[in-house]
């Protein structure tokens, strides 16, 4: 695949400051990689060359695992990502499996359609694991990349959605979207949540979101890192059937569903561009919070290409 753009994750800053270990060396990052078939490998024919496609963070399953036979390919015991088993978007070109390749709804342009296939695509199962009532209460933590894509998706179904997080500017955005109200990290909803979801990789505010929660509420995590999680006093934060639930990787089913999901409501996709050689920059202004929505490195651009 010619890349065109890739999405910068949080999971990229995290391989980057070493809070994950590195699955093969020097490997390339970024797994938000939206770019056009260049060329077809023997017996590939799902698609053409000069199709539009995206590659995103899963991108091999074993197929034969329990977990795997059961449908729930995102619990493999043999899974590769892109980007940090093989080399993601972060480059000119790029190589998958077409089994594991997406086709782009024809809505979204290239630097709208990156933060889909993982952002979008882990927020919706987020909000799946969170298990939100028709109509329901969700409590959001932290609003960035993945967070104001699943908060439309929650407002879209007729949830109210209050978000939680610690800058002022994200807060702005956060109403300009539709939420219903904001508050800093650690602020109290102004009332009980039936779901709440954690973007921020903060483990601190574990407790203070579950105390949030009505009784039967579940807290998801949405996030492959989070730091250790303060002592949780269980009259307070689990008591009342309380749930709190990780979310692992996604499977294929849940972005072909996603995507169809954000080309039907409209999706709006908030993105900040840098160009290619500024991957250190976009790095360092998304653990800063600096960045609105989500950011996005133009790669076709420097080669005189489409983005």
């Amino acid at each position: 695949m010619r890349v065109s753009v890739c999405g910068v994750c949080r999971t990229d800053l995290h391989l980057a400051e070493g809070d994950l270990p590195p699955h093969a060396r020097d490997v390339v990052p970024g797994h938000e990689v939206v770019g056009i078939v260049d060329e077809l490998g023997a017996g590939a024919t799902r698609f053409r060359e000069g199709e539009r496609v995206g590659i995103a963070w899963l991108r091999h399953t074993c197929a034969r695992c329990r977990f795997c036979l059961r449908g729930e390919e995102n619990l493999c015991i043999a899974p590769l990502f892109t980007g940090w088993d093989a080399d993601g978007g972060y480059a000119e070109h790029a190589v998958v499996d077409e089994r594991y390749a997406y086709r782009l709804p024809d809505g979204f342009s290239d630097d709208e359609a990156a933060p889909l296939l993982c952002a979008g695509i882990i927020g919706f199962r987020a909000l799946r694991r969170a298990a939100l009532p028709e109509g329901g209460r969700l409590g959001i933590y932290g609003f960035g990349a993945s967070a104001h894509l699943a908060a439309q998706v929650a407002i879209a179904q007729g949830a109210t959605v209050h978000v939680m997080t610690r800058s002022p500017e994200a807060r702005a955005f956060a109403l300009e979207l539709g939420a219903t109200s904001v508050g800093d990290t650690f602020d109290a909803p102004p009332e009980p949540l039936d779901a709440a979801v954690l973007f921020a990789p903060a483990g601190d505010i574990v407790p203070a979101a579950l105390a949030a929660l009505d009784r039967g509420g579940t807290l998801a995590i949405a996030g492959i890192h989070l730091s250790d999680i303060p002592s949780l006093r269980y009259a307070e934060h689990l008591f009342e059937e309380r749930q709190l639930r990780s979310v692992t990787a996604n499977t294929r089913r849940d972005g072909e569903e996603f995507l169809a999901l954000a080309a039907e409501i409209g999706i709006r996709v908030e993105t900040t561009p840098y160009p290619l050689d500024a991957a250190d920059a976009a790095l360092r202004d998304l653990a800063h919070d600096r960045v609105r929505g989500a950011a996005v490195l133009h790669v076709a651009s420097e080669l005189g290409g489409r983005v």
